[in-house]
Order: C-alpha cells, then structure tokens, then sequence
C-alpha cells in the first residue's frame, strides 16, 4: 500500500464501480412543462424511507434533486415563499 492510500471505511468496492440498486417504489408520479423545461415529480419509497425526487429535462441532458419526506413541508413553505416574493418584486427595467 503506498503510504497515501487508506483502506475505505465503506467496503471494499474499486473505485468507480457503481452503486448497487436500491428498490424504489414509485407511489405517484406527474411531470409538468415550462418553458422549454420539463419538471419530473416522483414521490417514491425506498428502505430508508420516502422522498421526492425532482428531475429536470432540458434538451435530452437531466439533474436531479431529492428531499426526503420530512422536509417536504418546509420545501412547500419555501417554494410558497419564493412564489409570493416572485409576484409583489417588480421585474427589472433594463
């Protein structure tokens, strides 16, 4: 082992290798199109429990974002608040 190299706490997969699946069971799915932008919404349940994961399609390339459940309701009331201050900011006049 050269002197830099520590053996991984998390196994002793090689790097690189992919992750083993996880089971999801997707509970409700619904996607909406904006602009030129397509939002996935899946809430889907896995061992470790609930979460929502959104995906973002924009000319074939995507990201994703999760939130676990218990965060759902303070992600709704973020969201509620950007929506509010989105409709009372005057848009800028260039």
């Amino acid at each position: 082992m050269i002197s830099n190299e520590r053996p991984s706490p998390y196994g002793h997969r090689p790097f690189g290798a992919p992750k083993p699946p996880v089971n999801e069971d997707t509970l409700k799915s619904d996607k909406v199109q904006i602009e030129r932008k397509t939002f996935v919404f899946t809430l889907k349940e896995n061992p470790r429990g609930r979460f929502l994961r959104i995906t973002e399609d924009v000319g074939g390339r995507r990201d994703t974002i999760i939130i676990p459940a218990p965060g759902l309701e303070d992600f709704r009331k973020l969201l509620d608040e950007m929506v509010k201050a989105s409709a009372e900011i005057p848009p800028k006049q260039d």
